[in-house]
C-alpha cells in the first residue's frame, strides 16, 4: 500500500464516522401547537415572522428558548417564546440516541 491509499484509507474512516455521529434536531408539529394572536397585536393588525431557537431535552420538553430574529413586534415574539416554549417536541438524536439538542423554529404571524 503506498502513501496515497493509507491517506484516503483515513479520510474516509473520518468521513463514516462523522455520518454516523450525526445530530438530529428536535421537531415540533405546528398543528398542535399554535399561539394565541396577542389582542394589542390585532388591534394593530401587526404582522410578521419570528425565528426562535429552542433546547429541547430528551424529555420533549423545552430547557431553554433563544430569539433569533423578531418579527418587529415585541408582543408578537413574545407570544410566539412563550406558546413555543410549552409545546411538546420530539426529541432529537445524537449518535442514534435520543438526546438534548438545538433545534430552530420560525412562527409567522399573519391576519
Amino acid at each position: 500500500m503506498n502513501k496515497f491509499s493509507i491517506i484516503a484509507a483515513v479520510v474516509l474512516s473520518a468521513v463514516s464516522a462523522a455520518t454516523i455521529a450525526a445530530e438530529v434536531p428536535a421537531s415540533v408539529d405546528a398543528k398542535n401547537c399554535k399561539a394565541e394572536y396577542p389582542k394589542a397585536s390585532l388591534m394593530n393588525e401587526e404582522q410578521g415572522d419570528v425565528k426562535m431557537s429552542f433546547l429541547v431535552g430528551a424529555d420533549g420538553n423545552v430547557v431553554e428558548s433563544k430569539l433569533e430574529k423578531s418579527s418587529g413586534f415585541k408582543n408578537l415574539d413574545k407570544a410566539a417564546l412563550k406558546a413555543l416554549s410549552g409545546c411538546k417536541f420530539k426529541p432529537g438524536t445524537k449518535d442514534g440516541a435520543v438526546a438534548q439538542t438545538w433545534t430552530k423554529v420560525d412562527y409567522s404571524w399573519k391576519l
